[in-house]
């Protein structure tokens, strides 16, 4: 068998042979690698109430500290895998860990909101290369495909850990100092992390008929970020205003040509042929609408009890463990299942799982701060995911012929983060729009004198209903709270039922769009399983992904 790196791998006979030099320190420094990226993706999720009280933020400024992290990863992962293969993948982990100390240390210091954007994006441009980087340096010193199913396992266990870990690490330096705090920390990480890896890890490249596909990146880059923009800044800019109108026609005409430019690629970053196979787009289309539903459901947790309800980012944290850890604590679960029930069954199981857990967050009531009804539905929301993220990427592999596989991995792998990239814009306008309609209707009818009617209209209209709901006591405007906390909750309620109909489009899209497809039976090889579960229970966290560890011819 021949890996990604072109060295042959040990079988038979000579699969007891001595380890690889360099695995050990290569497997320490790619898990220490993905746990710094996952930290650094998560740790806004706990902050969000405390930066819009510092920092005086509005619900859309909020989305973009998340949005600016997920859309860097999206729109890099490929261009960074290239670059991992032609300059070495050691190289392109100790640069992005250090992109993540800078942006880290840029979030610390941010005197603003806007500020605070540039560091999530430069962190997330560093985790977009940290993460392939590391996990293609795994399957480069390991010698047979049990060997790298086992590091695989390793490598998405601390990827699962930095998201478990992140909330909590957040929430408590927000309880004794200060978010600045949560930040530094990762700095520290971060330069540890890139000292492991330059000592420890072993360099490996691979840079035979790899090459950049620059026209193909500027494209869809522009386009993407474009169209994200248009997303995230309709709902208080207003949909028909200039700016959001130009950013979604000209992210339109990027992302036209980006499929023209594609179609006539020497070597395209996105391969669009892989779409004439039906299992495949139904697969990938899954991929999108299903991750949107999880993140969506993930963010607007985060919203509703950071900046809505004003909760210590300790009990914030809390839900995240229900939601995250089922992904981790059930890998070898769902690697059992994959070999005896049909993924796609799986995958309809899960998203059903994940639509009842969104249905029931929609059903509760704001003014209850107690952590008791977020249990049910984020055990159902954990548990539906670990289902269907390493199921979606098994469909996609047996869809395909074997040599496609590694195109085809790594092109599910980035349309489910374009999912989670999603997740939060679309949740966002949806809960926003709502919220901003349903405050203005019923501010007239809440009983409030003149003053303070007027100066919440005003507000509001400046910052949203968010605005409002975060005025101290006394101040102009103040007494409308209860009408804007009310109205938030109507608006998030009205996100979670979107995440719970996306869960249910793509629970139907895999029941019944691929009945009869080839690639929706289970899995037949049991290591390929192993390293596709563990590679795709590392994509739990809403990050970007490598390619799957399995070798494409």
């Amino acid at each position: 068998m021949t890996l990604n790196n072109g060295a042959r791998t040990s079988q038979g006979p000579t699969a007891g042979a001595a380890r690889t030099p360099g695995y050990a320190g290569t497997l320490a420094a790619a898990c220490g690698a993905v746990f710094v990226a996952q930290v650094a993706n998560a740790l806004p999720a706990s902050l969000n109430g405390l930066l819009q009280q510092d920092l005086n933020t509005h619900g859309s400024q909020l989305t973009w500290i998340t949005a600016a992290f997920m859309i860097a990863v999206v729109c890099f992962e490929f261009t960074f895998g290239v670059l991992g293969d032609l300059f070495g993948r050691r190289r392109l982990v100790v640069a992005g860990t250090a992109l993540v100390a800078a942006g880290s240390t840029v979030a610390a210091l941010a005197p603003s909101v806007q500020v605070l954007w540039i560091g999530a994006a430069l962190n997330g441009l560093g985790a977009g290369a940290m993460f392939p980087g590391s996990l293609t340096a795994i399957t480069a010193v390991t010698r047979n495909t049990r060997e790298r199913a086992h590091a695989v396992a390793l490598w998405s266990g601390f990827l699962s850990a930095g998201a478990a870990v992140s909330p909590l690490l957040g929430g408590m330096f927000a309880k004794v100092g200060s978010w600045r705090g949560s930040f530094w920390v990762l700095v520290g990480l971060a330069l540890v992390s890139m000292v492991v890896t330059a000592l420890l890890a072993t360099e490996s490249k691979a840079p035979e008929g790899r090459k950049l596909d620059v026209p193909g990146q500027i494209t869809f880059a522009v386009g993407l970020i474009l169209v994200l923009y248009g997303a995230v800044e309709g709902p208080e800019s207003g949909w028909t205003t200039l700016p959001v109108m130009l950013a979604f026609g000209v992210g339109a005409c990027f992302l036209a040509a980006f499929v023209l430019v594609e179609l006539g690629a020497p070597s395209p970053i996105f391969d669009l042929k892989l779409f004439r196979n039906r299992a495949f787009t139904v697969s990938s289309v899954v991929a999108v609408i299903g991750m949107l539903a999880f993140l969506g459901a993930c963010f607007s947790t985060s919203m509703w009890l950071g900046p809505v309800q004003h909760q210590d980012p300790i009990r914030v944290a809390i839900p995240f463990l229900l939601l995250q850890g089922p992904a981790f604590l059930l890998i070898p679960v769902v690697s059992r299942l994959l070999h005896r029930v049909a993924a796609t069954w799986l995958l309809t199981s899960g998203f059903v799982l994940m639509a009842i857990g969104c249905l029931l967050f929609a059903r509760m009531d704001v003014t209850d701060t107690g952590l008791g009804a977020f249990v049910a539905p984020s055990l159902l929301i954990g548990i539906g995911f670990a289902l269907t993220v390493s199921s979606v990427t098994a469909v996609a592999l047996n869809s395909v012929p074997r040599h496609l596989a590694g195109m085809a991995s790594a092109t599910t792998n980035m349309l489910r983060d374009l999912g989670f990239a999603l997740g939060p814009v679309v949740v966002s306008a949806v809960a926003l729009s709502g919220a901003g309609s349903a405050f203005m209707a019923n501010l007239p009818g809440a009983g409030l004198n003149g003053g303070q009617t007027a100066a919440a209209r005003e507000i509001a209209s400046a910052g949203g209903p968010i605005a409002v709901n975060s005025l101290p006591p006394g101040a102009p405007g103040s007494e409308a709270h209860g009408v804007a906390l009310e109205a938030l909750g109507s608006g998030f309620s009205t996100a979670y039922l979107v995440c719970a109909v996306a869960a249910a489009v793509a629970a139907a899209l895999t029941a019944f769009g691929m009945i009869g497809l080839r690639g929706s039976g289970s899995v037949e090889d049991e290591e390929s399983v192993a390293a596709s579960s563990a590679h795709d229970a590392a994509s739990s966290a809403h990050d970007g992904t490598a390619p799957d560890p399995l070798p494409a011819r």
